[in-house]
């Protein structure tokens, strides 16, 4: 896989290393900062077509709140978990961080991205030498992809009206 590229499979996660990252590195890029509150938090906004996350990591257990909801009853897919705890296991974080988590806008699938890209920015709040690990997936570049506008005259942002020659 090229440096530059994103992860296409769970193979390709699972080649992304997260103890390899040193914090001398960390320490001397210059966004490396530690920005934690008196509660041990860390606050991050993830963004995911419409959807806008508001997201706060703490050390935990492993629990995961959305909207007041558990992650379980919130996002029912499975799919839509296991995006929203690749962070962490790329990270080799799994079960030791806690993540509330409020959400708005857009449908499920973009709202679990938005997630994830704030799990991710958060955690290097939390954890400054995780951000060449989680760069490296893909994890904090925000995807900027959103729907085309509906033009006029169009049924859709390029599909026409049905053509009839009677």
């Amino acid at each position: 896989m090229a440096d530059n590229q994103a992860p296409r499979t769970l193979q390709d996660l699972r080649t992304l290393t997260g103890g390899q990252a040193s914090a001398a590195t960390a320490s001397n890029t210059p966004d490396a900062k530690k920005a934690v509150d008196a509660k041990g938090r860390t606050y991050a906004t993830g963004k995911r077509k419409d959807a806008v996350a508001r997201v706060w990591v703490k050390r935990g257990t492993g629990k995961v709140t959305i909207n007041g909801r558990d992650i379980g009853v919130y996002f029912a897919r499975s799919v839509l978990r296991m995006l929203l705890n690749q962070p962490f296991q790329v990270a080799n974080r799994v079960g030791q961080y806690d993540v509330d988590a409020t959400v708005s806008g857009g449908g499920l699938s973009g709202q679990a991205g938005a997630v994830r890209h704030g799990v991710s920015k958060a955690l290097t709040y939390q954890e400054p030498e995780l951000r060449s690990v989680l760069k490296a997936g893909g994890f904090l570049t925000r995807d900027s992809r959103v729907v085309e506008r509906k033009k006029y005259g169009k049924a859709k942002a390029r599909r026409s009206f049905q053509f009839s020659k009677r």
